[in-house]
């Protein structure tokens, strides 16, 4: 925990793009978390950071506050916001993407915002330490921290996550004798629940074993260390569009199903008339599957498991177009304009650092429609510009809210290049 010094009163002026209270002091600003708009606050200044503080209390509260519903909220730093009126909370999560937009000089519009949380969070990594007096901890971050605060329960979760909590600490247990900080890693399947466990470093065969017994009792699907295979009860699998995949250990999923479905039916309407599309920074197949049912497939990813998967998937699924997946690196190793040249489409989405290479090679194609999806805004708008700049238009963009209650925002979006 960081040190506080004297207190202070300050009017929040807005909500930043963090989702902390913003107010401008001593001619810099200020970030105040959980403070709304037009709230008089009682603060602390935070040792080290002199742009933040730490909010003791609210002495005149929004008409927009409204009582958050998680009891850990405020402690835990896995929800930003709340404690804001959801039409505000809406409009607010659109500005983000306006406003960045804006900033980088991109003219476009922008759609209302698609809630889909659905049914809650399908995937989790919790972190295990020992905490002072040999005290475990099981649980989430806490906000600016990496303290771990121990969690018995979040109302945010997918109900097939239901176990996942006491499974973590079951495994924790006999695991945080190792002396190392554990990340549990676990996913929500149509099999049942899926772990890997990371930082643990090899174990001995007994701890295996004790292992292999939590994971039985806990009825776990699967359960993995750094991506090993401890024990299988079985296979993990997902249902994308109308194929079974069975994931690697660790894999990458949309946050939300209902996140999932809603980018798929997007990218699948801005491709509605390519006969054949490239699916790059495809992961196990949540675009690439659904789009097989209509047109031909290459779908491309560094990661090789993933890879894998989704070729397997696709064999096993009838009624596809032709797919092809293969792994490759695009950061190092972009598709280049005259390996483009058969698509009619393509379609990209990439972790939060964006796609800069392979759009700078998209850019110099002459593909008719390129359709991006992002979680990062502000790398997107970055691609984004390499695009325009070489004759694409950009039709619009739909920002998509899976990650509720954090200022996370995925889109979607669609460029054409001018004939």
């Amino acid at each position: 925990m960081h040190a506080v010094a004297d207190t202070e009163h300050l009017v929040i002026d807005h909500v930043g793009h963090r989702g902390d209270g913003v107010v401008s002091a001593n001619g810099m600003s200020v970030y105040v978390p959980y403070a709304l708009g037009g709230e008089t606050t009682e603060v602390e200044q935070v040792t080290g950071h002199p742009d933040r503080r730490r909010l003791i209390k609210v002495e005149r509260a929004s008409p927009e506050r409204i009582a958050p519903f998680c009891p850990h909220f405020g402690v835990c730093g896995g929800c930003a916001i709340q404690h804001w009126d959801a039409e505000r909370y809406r409009a607010w999560k659109r500005e983000i993407v306006v406003a960045t937009l804006a900033q980088a000089g991109i003219g476009c519009k922008v759609a209302p915002l698609i809630d889909a949380h659905g049914v809650g969070r399908r995937r989790i990594t919790l972190h295990a330490r020992m905490g002072t007096h040999e005290v475990l901890k099981v649980g989430f971050a806490a906000a600016n921290s990496h303290d771990i605060i121990p969690i018995d329960r979040c109302p945010i979760l997918d109900p097939h996550l239901d176990g996942a909590l006491e499974a973590a600490w079951a495994l924790a247990e006999p695991l945080i004798s190792v002396g190392k900080p554990l990340d549990i890693q676990i996913t929500a399947t149509n099999s049942g629940l899926d772990v890997d466990v990371r930082g643990s470093g090899p174990l001995a065969t007994a701890l295996i074993a004790k292992l292999s017994g939590v994971a039985e009792q806990h009825r776990l699907a699967r359960l993995t260390r750094h991506g090993e295979l401890v024990l299988m009860r079985t296979a993990p699998v997902v249902s994308i569009g109308t194929a079974q995949v069975a994931l690697p250990p660790g894999s990458f999923l949309q946050a939300t199903v209902a996140g999932e479905e809603a980018l798929a039916a997007l990218v699948a309407d801005h491709c509605k008339r390519a006969k054949h599309i490239a699916d790059l920074f495809c992961g196990v197949g949540p675009f690439a599957l659904r789009l097989a049912a209509k047109s031909r497939i290459a779908a491309f990813d560094s990661d090789a498991g993933a890879v894998t998967a989704l070729q397997k998937a696709a064999t096993l699924t009838s009624g596809l177009k032709p797919l092809k997946a293969e792994a490759r690196d695009l950061f190092r190793r972009p598709l280049m304009p005259q390996e483009l040249r058969d698509y009619d489409a393509v379609v990209f989405d990439p972790p939060r650092q964006g796609a800069q290479a392979q759009v700078t090679q998209l850019a110099a194609s002459k593909i008719p429609t390129v359709v991006a999806v992002s979680c990062n805004v502000t790398t997107f708008a970055r691609d984004a510009k390499i695009l325009i700049e070489a004759g694409y238009t950009i039709e619009g963009v739909t920002p998509v809210d899976q990650f509720r209650h954090t200022p996370h925002v995925e889109l979607v979006a669609r460029f054409v290049r001018k004939r």
